[in-house]
């Protein structure tokens, strides 16, 4: 798996497991849904200060959003 994925799954586990829309994280962290929908597809490559951001607004660590679960092989290409 991929970083971007890797982010993107992980963001999206977090949000649906808080019970938060795309919609709603877009409003508490200031990025457009269709951002937050390109992230959860894997096509953003978010920098660190989005990460920050995004994970923050979530009330995570940003290193969750990096976090592969367990047993998972992540690729950086």
């Amino acid at each position: 798996m991929d970083m971007r994925k890797l982010v993107g799954e992980n963001f999206a586990r977090i949000r649906r497991a808080k019970g938060l829309s795309q919609e709603r994280v877009a409003e508490i962290s200031g990025f457009s849904q269709q951002y937050i929908s390109g992230l959860e597809r894997g096509s953003r490559n978010p920098t660190i200060l989005s990460l920050y951001e995004l994970a923050t607004a979530l009330g995570v660590s940003h290193v969750e959003l990096v976090q592969p679960l367990s047993g998972e092989v992540v690729s950086l290409d």
